[in-house]
């Protein structure tokens, strides 16, 4: 059964960095389109990158300047570099498979997901 453990997250400072780590558990990472979504506290959980299956990359608005998706399918895991990261970034991280856009509804149960906290 596929399982989601996101970690990585945690408090950083504006303008500091974190890398959230996806790995993959009971499904093959490279098979699917995987993304990484997040959720601010009262809001919807959206998704914030995608990779397709070809390495196709995409991106929400302007976070391509900050953020990078990437996945290692030597250990199978999925990743989000996240730099000069700002206090809207703060949200609950999750990751899942099956989409790599937003309007698709993504395979995966979701995990915990890690958090994000940006303050000062």
């Amino acid at each position: 059964q596929a399982q989601l453990v996101e970690s990585g997250g945690g408090l950083v400072q504006p303008g500091g960095s974190l890398r959230l780590s996806c790995p993959a558990s009971g499904w093959k990472l490279s098979a699917y389109d995987m993304a990484w979504y997040r959720q601010a506290p009262g809001e919807q959980r959206e998704l914030v990158a995608g990779i397709s299956r070809n390495g196709r990359t995409n991106y929400v608005g302007s976070l391509k300047d900050r953020f990078t998706i990437s996945r290692d399918s030597t250990n199978g895991t999925l990743y989000l570099q996240m730099n000069n990261l700002k206090p809207e970034d703060t949200a609950t991280y999750f990751c899942n498979f099956g989409c790599a856009i937003s309007k698709c509804r993504p395979i995966g149960s979701w995990g915990q997901g890690t958090q994000v906290i940006v303050s000062s």
